[in-house]
């Protein structure tokens, strides 16, 4: 689906905030780990927070696709970017999508502004993406109490906002049926450690969060409804699995420009060496496959936006984009020889950056079985 004017403009924006206040200036934040507070205060003002958030709530309410976009040019830049709206916009758009009314008026505005970020709160330290091997419960009662743990959560410290996927009935058959998205807001009961350490996707943190006896009201359920969050969470999960597919096609897009510009710069035998064969022919390699992540995203994203189901092809989307990354950084490293070794060159982030898309949102052996599993449910004998 072609963007309207107004969502090429929006790309526009996002291009420019990348060329003239990120490039060039990432490695102040990604060496040291230090969160990227003056980026994120400016991506606030330009409404990156508010993408998916409808517009009578001061969202902007873009396309899917134009969506993809807008992350494939923040990763582009640095893929931390990227993440920190990642997880924000999930929640956006379940509740934008399944929230009560209330639920809406009370957050929608202010996540659209940057005041409240968002995260979701999925992952567990004993279950990884086996989400049917949750254990974290929230006791039904005057509302909930919840116990627990979650782990590997983005901009976890920043949030003020979780979307929490547990269980709320430990006796359904099977598990899932018997799960709860739940919106909790930092408070007592609720505990936050300290970041964890991580190869690449610095500046912005992942943290474990600890549940011991935390209390939330019975409407802080979303959509007001228990036992209904399985169904919303696979819903948000194909918005992203596509964002981290457009993160992923960022860093490969990056990785391609830096061996492209290098293997034209650099000579060897006398001549730039991209017109020696092997290092041609790997540019050609990189620049198709970078296309085609492209287009299976751009496809998911469009059927998203139909309103169709999607969850086959945003895990097609996030396998291949994710794959595709890792070969390009790691190619753009041999494009680049010893240099691509060096710090001095970026192409070395770009591959500590890429893996994450691979293992993120679902390893790509989840995908794997979730396109498979739809693979067969829409074409039986």
């Amino acid at each position: 689906m072609a963007l309207t004017k107004d969502e090429e403009d929006m790309v526009a924006l996002v291009r420019d905030f990348i060329d003239r206040r990120v490039v060039g200036h990432v490695r102040e934040f990604d060496e040291p780990d230090v969160y990227p507070e003056a980026f994120i205060e400016e991506m606030k003002e330009l409404g990156f927070f508010g993408l998916l958030a409808p517009a009578e709530y001061g969202g902007i309410d873009v396309s899917m696709a134009c969506f993809a976009r807008v992350c494939e040019e923040l990763a582009r830049g640095w893929m931390s970017l990227a993440g920190a709206i990642g997880g924000h916009s999930v929640i956006t758009y379940l509740i934008k999508t399944f929230g009560t009314q209330e639920q809406k008026d009370k957050y929608l505005p202010q996540m659209a502004e940057g005041k409240i970020r968002a995260t979701m709160a999925l992952t567990e330290p004993g279950g990884g993406s086996d989400l049917q091997a949750m254990r974290t419960y929230a006791a039904p009662g005057d509302g909930y109490t919840i116990n627990g743990s979650k782990t590997w959560i983005s901009n976890a410290a920043h949030s003020g906002l979780f979307g929490l996927l547990c269980l709320t009935d430990r006796d359904a058959k099977p598990a899932h049926k018997g799960m709860s998205v739940i919106l909790v807001e930092p408070g007592e009961g609720f505990t936050l450690s300290k970041k964890l350490p991580k190869l690449g996707y610095r500046g912005v943190e992942a943290c474990e969060l600890v549940f011991d006896n935390m209390a939330v009201p019975a409407d802080a359920v979303l959509g007001g409804e228990p036992n209904q969050g399985w169904g919303h969470m696979m819903r948000g999960l194909e918005v992203g699995r596509i964002q981290v597919a457009s993160r992923a096609l960022g860093v490969g897009q990056a990785a391609l420009e830096a061996a492209t510009k290098y293997a034209q710069e650099r000579e060897s035998f006398g001549k730039p060496i991209w017109k020696h064969q092997s290092v041609g022919n790997m540019l050609a390699d990189m620049a198709t496959k970078q296309q085609a992540a492209r287009l299976l995203t751009v496809d998911a994203a469009d059927k998203l936006d139909r309103g169709e189901r999607a969850d086959m092809e945003a895990g097609m989307a996030k396998l291949f984009a994710s794959e595709t990354a890792m070969e390009i950084a790691l190619d753009a490293i041999r494009v680049h020889g010893g240099y691509g070794y060096s710090k001095e060159y970026d192409v070395e982030r770009y591959f500590r950056d890429a893996p994450l898309m691979i293992v993120g949102e679902g390893t790509n052996e989840i995908q794997r079985n979730v396109i498979a599993a739809q693979l067969i449910a829409r074409n039986k004998i």
